[in-house]
């Protein structure tokens, strides 16, 4: 099988770029033909390309030809398109329309029901859009990048393309990564008929060259240190209910110097390490020693690799009962639920989970089984041929 890729790359580079390239890696190993068309937000540079961004987004005259043109050379049996916003637009669905080839779209996010792709507003949940032929809440809160202009041109581009029936009919297949963004994106008006689910995988992490048991029990935390990621919760769980068991936080972002803080006041230093950013093969080394990985999301994610990745080195995790997370985690059998944003309620899983290591390392061993079953490259191979295959009425 030819498969064409499209995908816009973010200038903040994250999971969503390393799955195209693990897809992509995946067909070619198994004997399909794969290109990539690309672009870069990294293009969008100064005043002028800024406004010619804008325009784009909502429906790019260059960027279906652009399209068209490589439909031409590589001849593909189906477009597989990962992200079009901003700079390819809408306008790619067409190009492949005009030639005849059938469409899969991956959602990656919430983008198609929210401006801000993520229904997270000032620290919040929010679904005032969702739903909605325009969502103008989304302006009026600007919450695409704090700006109203930019985030009228993203409600432009969905209610735009809504009203065309661009959403219903000229894309084939949807692919969102759980059953609660499918559910979420039927509520956004996308047809459910046409939705597919299928998660993210995750190679199997080799055995680390230098493994050993740790000396100290400890919990984990991964992630970007961002409001969004909860950590800051996982820090009060600590902070205000006097936590010993040692936390390992890996990753960088903006709370890293205020919750850094907030540890050395209460004087936990010695309890809570920040280790910073991480190469991978560190953090699948310390998630192969951890008794347990915390994910204290206060959105509703998509498909963390984090998680996935943690049930690879057989790792129980520790979540909220919230959105996709406690559907990818089952609670008591591949890791434990808490009460969103409740650092008591975390803190008591956390000390629950210390105090009894034979079921923790039972649900650990249940999460290696579900990756197995689930998130491997070989189940996600199926899945995705199995969508190809359907789409091509094969």
């Amino acid at each position: 099988m030819r498969i064409l890729q499209l995908h816009n790359r973010y200038q903040i580079v994250g999971g969503e770029e390393g799955v195209v390239q693990a897809e992509q890696a995946l067909l070619r190993d198994r004997g399909h033909d794969v290109a990539l068309l690309e672009v870069s937000n990294d293009e969008i540079v100064g005043v002028w390309n800024q406004a010619i961004a804008a325009a784009s987004a909502v429906y790019s005259q260059s960027s279906k030809a652009k399209v068209t043109a490589a439909i031409e050379q590589f001849q593909p049996d189906i477009v597989h398109v990962h992200n079009f916003f901003p700079l390819l637009s809408p306008s790619v669905y067409d190009a492949c329309r005009s030639k005849n080839i059938p469409v899969v779209q991956t959602l990656h996010n919430y983008r198609l029901g929210c401006p801000r792709a993520m229904f997270f507003r000032d620290n919040q949940i929010c679904e005032d859009c969702l739903g909605k032929t325009i969502p103008l809440a989304g302006i009026v809160h600007g919450c695409y990048r704090g700006s109203r202009p930019q985030s009228a041109v993203v409600t432009a581009m969905v209610s735009w393309h809504r009203l065309r029936g661009t959403w219903q009919e000229r894309v084939n297949a949807y692919i969102t990564l759980t059953q609660f963004q499918k559910e979420k994106l039927s509520q956004a008006g996308l047809p459910t008929h046409k939705i597919y689910v299928k998660p993210n995988f995750v190679f199997a992490p080799e055995p680390a060259a230098n493994f050993a048991p740790a000396i100290d029990d400890y919990a984990l935390f991964v992630g970007r240190l961002a409001e969004e990621k909860g950590v800051a919760v996982l820090i009060a769980a600590y902070v205000q209910n006097g936590l010993t068991l040692p936390l390992k936080i890996v990753g960088e972002g903006p709370l890293r110097d205020s919750l850094e803080q907030q540890v050395r006041a209460a004087g936990l230093e010695q309890t809570i390490s920040f280790l910073g950013r991480q190469e991978k093969a560190v953090v699948l080394e310390l998630m192969q020693q951890a008794k347990f990985l915390v994910f204290p999301s206060i959105w509703y994610e998509g498909f963390p690799l984090t998680i996935a990745e943690a049930f690879a080195c057989a790792l129980p995790v520790i979540v909220p009962q919230l959105g996709s997370m406690a559907e990818i985690v089952e609670d008591r059998v591949t890791g434990l639920h808490f009460a969103p944003r409740d650092a008591t309620d975390l803190a008591s899983k956390i000390v629950w989970a210390h105090q009894h290591p034979e079921t923790i390392a039972a649900l650990g061993r249940q999460a290696r089984l579900t990756y197995e079953a689930k998130y491997t490259p070989a189940a996600n191979f199926d899945q995705l041929m199995g969508i190809y295959k359907t789409v091509l009425g094969q």
